[in-house]
Formats: C-alpha cells, sequence, structure tokens
C-alpha cells in the first residue's frame, strides 16, 4: 500500500479493491454503490459499534491540522 499520508491507498471497505482515498468523492469505498451497500449494513445493524464510546475516545483528534481533503462535504 502507498504512504501518501493526504492520499493514501487503501481498499474498499465493501469489494476490496484497492484504490487512492481522495481520489473519488466516497472515499474510502471505490464507488457509491459500495458505500451505499455499507452504509445499508450499518442501517440493519450488520456493523455495530464494539463498544460504547469513551470521553477519552477522541482525545488528540482537535489538534490535527485541517485541510480540503478532510473539510469537503459529501457532495463535493
Amino acid at each position: 500500500m502507498s504512504t501518501d499520508r493526504n492520499n493514501p491507498l487503501v481498499k474498499c471497505p465493501q469489494c476490496k479493491q484497492a484504490g487512492h482515498w481522495f481520489a473519488q468523492k466516497w472515499g474510502p469505498f471505490c464507488s457509491e454503490r459500495c458505500r451505499l451497500i455499507d452504509l445499508g449494513k450499518w442501517f440493519n445493524e450488520e456493523h455495530t459499534v464494539s463498544r460504547e464510546l469513551r470521553p477519552g475516545d477522541f482525545e488528540g483528534f482537535d489538534e490535527l491540522p485541517p485541510g480540503p481533503h478532510l473539510d469537503r462535504t459529501a457532495g463535493s
């Protein structure tokens, strides 16, 4: 896998096809189809969070630098 931190090469969580995370507007999925299949699995409770979130789970995330790859909306 690629080590480019701004556009890492990852496997689609649904079909496992490798691609660059931000090359498509559906990242980390390879397509809108794979994104919607995954969303449907969350709605049908096939995917679940393994435990309740705790206050310390997000420590340090507020210190991450902003960037266009993090700030874009689903429609852009």
